[in-house]
């Protein structure tokens, strides 16, 4: 009998799929689920789109790195938003984060090679990571999910290729201080790593708390790889457009990557990235200004839990990671509060840690809905607590 390879067996079942299938049973159901920005893209992009069929090379191969335009445009970011200078062939367009993670992955590792995600990690990133045929080795975070040093020097073994930073974090929400960062990128050119960068939720921070490149970092080109994404401040999910920015000496590695991948990416999302990033974080900071408002309401409708459930405090990206005091797996409290509350989070062993963690997004939640999001989700806890699963 025909069966998929062994090394596809040992990755873990996608679960925004799973959740979304049981959505689908449940009409009504309120999703604080999948990592979705409630807003769409800058209304310049549909001038730019409705320019782009009378191109002559509109319907061709582009170069595969991405097209000078949106390199241009994504430089000019850099430079502005992050405070550092990038050669062009540095940057490498991708068809979104996950991609370039996986270029990266694949540029800088073999098999049986050891690559350190820090716990909670981004679930995505484990998965690539196996079916490269690597080994995840995860190191947990202290109490306030902040990288511990110590931990992570102990986890470094001659096999290990890259340690992996997610931050402003997902599934967290917390933003990693400045320090612990350049701790991290100093250790990586210490031990001949690289230090793989997902900033996808850079400009979401909140109550003063800012975020920092690793690229700003003195020395930083040699071994560090950022990544960075369209899809959440720019209402860009569906467009698959994000990029990387990787030393000189990865530049070979990663075109021949994408070039057997891609090809190219798609040159009609590439046209909608450059005028989105033309127009710039100022697009995307009114929105993340009332993700602020929205944030607070949840913290506020969350602290009537407190009894029994812990959140941390989230000072970036839309999401909240709750510990909650309840005797059952995750994924029976996650089926339970779809089928008898109508509303929808996410099972937190599927981020690497043991135990009743559920992670919330209110990414997609504007303020007139966030009293029935979170309220069923409180009333759904409650009543879990006291009745059971």
């Amino acid at each position: 009998m025909t069966s998929a390879s062994a090394r596809m067996h040992a990755v873990q079942t996608p679960v925004i799929p799973t959740v979304a299938a049981l959505i689908a049973k449940t009409p009504g159901t309120i999703s604080l689920g999948q990592g979705i920005a409630h807003y769409p893209p800058p209304p310049q992009v549909n001038d730019a789109l409705s320019n782009f069929w009378q191109q002559p090379n509109a319907h061709v191969y582009q170069p595969v790195t991405g097209t000078p335009a949106l390199k241009a445009a994504i430089q000019q970011k850099l430079a502005s938003d992050n405070g550092v200078d990038i050669d062009a062939a540095r940057i490498i367009v991708t068809a979104g984060a996950n991609m370039a993670f996986n270029n990266a992955l694949l540029a800088v590792a073999s098999q049986g090679d050891e690559i350190i995600l820090l716990s909670p990690y981004y679930f995505n990133h484990d998965m690539a990571i196996t079916m490269a045929d690597c080994v995840p080795v995860v190191v947990a975070t202290d109490d306030n999910y902040q990288p511990d040093m110590t931990a992570l020097t102990r986890a470094i073994t001659p096999r290990t290729k890259a340690i992996v930073t997610v931050s402003p974090n997902n599934p967290t929400g917390v933003v990693y201080a400045a320090e612990s960062l350049k701790a991290i990128n100093d250790l990586c050119a210490e031990h001949g790593l690289f230090h793989i960068s997902d900033e996808t939720y850079e400009y979401f921070t909140y109550d003063g708390v800012t975020h920092i490149s690793p690229l700003e970092f003195a020395g930083a080109d040699a071994h560090t790889i950022s990544i960075y994404s369209l899809s959440k401040a720019y209402g860009f999910a569906s467009w698959r457009i994000g990029y990387m920015v990787i030393p000189e000496t990865l530049e070979l590695a990663v075109e021949k990557i994408q070039d057997t991948i891609l090809i190219c990416p798609p040159v009609v999302s590439q046209v909608a990235a450059t005028a989105a990033l033309e127009v710039g974080k100022s697009y995307c900071e009114p929105y993340v200004a009332s993700y602020a408002e929205v944030r607070k309401m949840v913290l506020a409708q969350l602290a009537q839990l407190a009894d029994f459930v812990r959140v941390p405090q989230p000072d970036g990206a839309f999401y909240c990671l709750l510990n909650c005091n309840l005797p059952y797996e995750p994924m029976q409290v996650v089926q339970k509060l779809i089928r008898d509350f109508g509303v929808a989070v996410i099972p937190g062993d599927t981020f690497g840690i043991e135990g009743c963690y559920l992670r919330i997004s209110y990414g997609a939640l504007a303020k007139d809905s966030v009293d029935a999001g979170i309220g069923r989700l409180c009333e759904g806890l409650q009543a879990i607590a006291v009745d059971g699963c």
